[in-house]
């Protein structure tokens, strides 16, 4: 993991950087030396992350940008002295049946979670070319194998798997690594709410998990920050999935029957 201050001297993007694993990795970035610019449409989001760097005493900066507006990422990046660290963070997620998604909905969360981490990495590559820097994508295992009611995340995180290894082969020349982290379930402020609403699906949900337990959003930060550090300088195009086993493949009911008859 990262030491401390590793990241001082830098700059570092992360977008919808105020909420959920957002705000914990923008915290995570400022407390290790980074100066934090937190982007989003809703710089009322960014109240708490500015709160903590006024208390803990780490930089932080608040800009109110839509990743699907081109002029607004244009004018914030372009505005800084310097770039060092991106992470494509802002998405849009949500549970439901594909054949009752409407595809206004479906093009939104594209134009999001998709189109924005191109024009956002597009604009931080071109400044990051003549020093290096780093890009890291959050991306969910559900990009690989798919998952019921989340069709619209899905086609867009696949998409942003590929991008990622697409541009860290373009991009290596020129010092900047781009990877992604892959979180499965974890514990944030209104995930709850968008992804598991009701009892009976945070039942079934953890059923699915082979730990028995959803991830911790610090954990999964930290996590992003080794990918954007030093420390990762020689790890590129990868994605790391942390999602306590729940993309792998389960054991069949009757294999488990079998181990209970054994064990007695």
């Amino acid at each position: 993991m990262p030491m401390q201050n590793d990241f001082a001297g830098k700059t570092a993007i992360v977008t919808g950087g105020g909420t959920g694993l957002g705000l914990e990795i923008s915290t995570q970035l400022g407390r290790r030396g980074a100066h934090v610019v937190c982007a989003s449409r809703d710089t009322g989001h960014h109240e708490e992350l500015l709160a903590r760097g006024r208390a803990e005493g780490f930089s932080v900066a608040s800009a109110a940008v839509d990743v699907r507006n081109q002029a607004q990422v244009k004018e914030l990046v372009r505005g800084l002295e310097r770039v060092d660290v991106l992470i494509n963070n802002a998405a849009g997620n949500f549970i439901r049946p594909s054949m009752l998604l409407a595809p206004k909905a479906f093009a939104t969360v594209i134009d999001i979670a998709l189109n924005g981490v191109f024009t956002m990495s597009r604009e931080c590559g071109r400044r990051m070319r003549d020093h290096g820097g780093a890009i890291v994508n959050i991306s969910a295992p559900y990009a690989a194998d798919g998952k019921p009611g989340v069709v619209h995340s899905a086609c867009a995180k696949a998409g942003v798997e590929s991008m990622t290894r697409t541009l860290a082969a373009e991009w290596a020349e020129h010092g900047i690594r781009v990877n992604a982290v892959s979180p499965g379930p974890f514990l944030s402020e209104g995930a709850a709410d968008r992804l598991w609403p009701t009892d009976e699906l945070e039942k079934a949900l953890l059923a699915q998990l082979p730990m028995g337990r959803m991830g911790d959003v610090e954990e999964i930060a930290k996590l992003v920050c080794y990918a954007a550090s030093d420390e990762a300088s020689f790890m590129t195009g990868s994605v790391l999935v942390t999602d306590g086993g729940w993309s792998l493949p389960r054991p069949l009911a009757e294999l488990r029957k079998v181990e209970r008859r054994r064990d007695a």
